[in-house]
């Protein structure tokens, strides 16, 4: 009994103190802990309430990581509209708005609450005596869908408020959004996956927020500011901007550049500083809100059509122009990945002049049909890389011809391979283009690689850039004089450094399949690829079928190393690294499990006379396979001293648990079979 209590306030504790994390991230901007820290907490939480079922609680930030997938989105009936604003498209607009409300409430002037104009979904959601239990999106106004699962994976939306008469029965509005940098991380690693990147922040929140299966929203950035109430019955609030101070002080951000002015003269500085203001912002917008701050003055001045009298939205304009394409150029970026860019007649938009558009990748380039001589619509947000919106077809000359990218890299002239299911075409010459010589070398060195220590991204920089360098190779045979010429590295240092070189020739065959940086081949992968074969020149010969009778290679990996050993530029890197001295000890390919004798192994806790590793290397050595997780496909948990979640997990699964000699002894029968 003591020990549930124990753990009933510890997972109290936890949810408090992940809740207080959230709230100096989102609202307050000042940040106590890192993010590994952040995820050992909700970690613990997570497997707290793993083992202790009745503890999961609604508000729970476990919540957060998503939940089984939907197969619709159900209806939800506002209670209150959800009503779009009117625009006011330039200063003469904005005036009528002011003139209208004064007119209508017979006020010489009249206070205003303004705010930017988030480029956002809009979003409602409604708590039950201070917890979130609905959430839905605006839809026609008179209802949306029911996104409760999704909007509960965004960690600045509070799941629970501090009890009081007015969170009672509130629905707070809001917009959900990305933040520009957020967005330009997601986009990075949509592109290293080789799959589509996102238009613009705007499209990647709402295709996130829309998402059947909410743990795909889980790993959006997604981030909610409130900007009103939608029903507060009792509330007593009296303007605008006391309602949003009250939402702040009950937890949700608020917009910080929110402002409350008088008359017009007001408005139109708000318009100007923010304007000015604009590509500076974390967040993009598309103009700026005004409203009439008194809640009761609001109220006389109600609705007409399907927008308020009160409030209306005062446009910036486009930040879209049109101008020529010039020509097409191609670009190779340091993963290898083949960029269209388009050459444009120069052209002012977004607050500087554009020569450039980037066209993404080879299936935005079709899909758009770009070509030298168009007319086309370029877009600039802020800091956001110049794009080719669309094209205007009308305007196209008859001589006009489709683009099509190059079959050799133009930096290297490697071959450009694109797999059938990516969007991203690549140069095939990891360890020989100079365009990606800096990623390729600190790739080789990396720990989990040749752990060359010593070889960090300043010193690659000045052995490219002074062209002392060109592949892995050209490591092995620098000189004492050359190294110790370089900036911050003294006669020491460049002996370290080739005491370290000379350590990493003895290297071992699954850290070197590894450090050649063959797309989709990571450490797991290697490992998997040096067991089964045994050998590097068995590898280099394997045909796509057999690269595929290796454990967990698919057909895309196994197109991936294909290619890689198909381009003579890195067969020829690998055989200078073979003259430089670089071996390793190679062994009969792995023996295979007859069908049905593999098993998956899951280790956890200190073992007595091994390593975890090199418990790892003696079970996959019998061809089976050891995974981080335990699952209902686990088979056997190998647990030692202080074994933690991963026991706790086998327990509830019923899987079968070993210790380290239940271990050898299962092992040793294989041996015998």
């Amino acid at each position: 009994m003591a020990a549930n209590r124990r753990q009933s306030l510890r997972a109290e504790a936890l949810r408090r103190e992940i809740e207080r994390h959230n709230r100096l991230y989102y609202l307050e901007d000042a940040p106590e802990i890192t993010d590994a820290e952040y995820d050992r907490l909700l970690r613990e939480l997570m497997d707290l309430e793993a083992r202790h079922p009745e503890l999961l609680a609604p508000d729970s930030p476990t919540q957060r990581v998503g939940a089984p997938p939907l197969a619709a989105f159900p209806e939800v009936s506002h209670r209150t509209p959800m009503l779009s604003l009117s625009n006011a498209l330039d200063e003469d607009e904005a005036r009528a708005f002011d003139r209208r409300v004064r007119e209508a409430l017979g006020e010489e002037e009249v206070a205003y609450a303004a705010e930017p104009k988030f480029d956002g979904l809009a979003i409602s959601l409604n708590y039950r005596d201070g917890i979130f239990v609905q959430g839905a999106t605006r839809g026609d106004g008179a209802a949306g869908e029911d996104v409760t699962p999704n909007l509960r994976t965004v960690r600045s939306i509070p799941l629970r408020l501090d009890a009081a008469a007015d969170t009672a029965d509130l629905e707070v509005r809001g917009e959900v959004l990305m933040y520009r940098e957020d967005f330009e991380r997601l986009n990075s690693r949509q592109r290293e996956a080789g799959e589509r990147e996102f238009v613009n922040p705007r499209n990647a929140a709402a295709g996130g927020l829309r998402q059947l299966d909410s743990r795909i929203t889980a790993r959006r950035p997604l981030r909610f500011f409130a900007y009103g109430v939608g029903h507060a019955p009792g509330a007593g609030w009296r303007t605008h901007a006391e309602v949003l101070d009250r939402l702040q002080e009950l937890g949700f951000p608020v917009c910080a550049e929110r402002a409350t002015v008088r008359g017009i003269d007001g408005l139109l500085r708000y318009y100007a500083e923010i304007g000015a203001r604009r590509d500076r912002l974390p967040y993009a917008i598309d103009g700026v809100v005004y409203k009439v701050n008194r809640l009761d003055w609001q109220e006389k001045l109600g609705f007409v059509s399907r927008a308020p009298r009160f409030a209306v939205a005062h446009k910036y304009p486009a930040e879209e122009q049109a101008t020529e394409v010039l020509g097409i150029d191609v670009q190779v970026g340091r993963t290898g990945a083949i960029t269209p860019v388009a050459r444009l007649r120069p052209v002012f938009v977004g607050g500087v002049t554009v020569t450039n558009a980037t066209l993404h990748n080879e299936e935005e380039l079709r899909r758009k049909d770009v070509r030298v001589g168009d007319t086309v619509v370029v877009r600039r947000a802020g800091d956001v890389i110049p794009e080719v919106v669309s094209v205007r077809l009308e305007a196209r000359p008859a001589a006009a011809q489709p683009f099509r990218l190059p079959l050799q890299c133009p930096v290297c002239g490697s071959a450009v391979v694109r797999g059938g299911d990516e969007a991203i075409a690549r140069c095939s010459g990891g360890l020989f283009c100079p365009a990606q010589r800096k990623q390729a070398l600190l790739h080789f060195a990396g720990r989990r690689a040749m752990d060359i220590e010593g070889l960090g991204e300043r010193l690659v920089d000045q052995l490219v850039e002074r062209d002392l360098v060109r592949t892995p190779a050209d490591l092995f045979s620098l000189s004492l004089e050359q190294l110790a010429g370089l900036e911050r590295m003294a006669q020491k240092s460049a002996e370290n450094l080739l005491a370290a070189l000379a350590q990493a020739k003895q290297a071992r065959l699954e850290r070197f399949i590894f450090a050649l940086g063959i797309r989709n081949v990571g450490e797991a992968t290697a490992r998997d690829l040096a067991r089964h074969f045994g050998g590097l020149d068995r590898l280099m010969a394997a045909d796509e079928a057999a690269l595929q009778a290796a454990p967990d290679v698919g057909p895309v990996v196994a197109r991936s190393i294909r290619q890689f050993f198909d381009e003579p530029h890195n067969r020829d890197v690998i055989r200078k690294l073979r003259e430089a001295g670089v071996a390793w000890e190679e062994h009969a390919p792995a023996p295979i499990p007859p069908a049905g004798a593999a098993r998956v192994f899951v280790l956890t806790g200190t073992l007595e006379r091994m390593s975890r590793d090199q418990a790892r290397e003696l079970i996959e050595s019998r061809g089976h396979k050891v995974a981080g997780a335990v699952s209902k496909k686990t088979d056997y948990v190998v647990a030692g001293a202080d074994a933690g979640g991963k026991l706790a997990r086998a327990r509830e699964l019923g899987i079968a648990v070993l210790d380290e000699a239940g271990l050898l002894q299962l092992l040793k029968g294989d041996e015998t079979r």
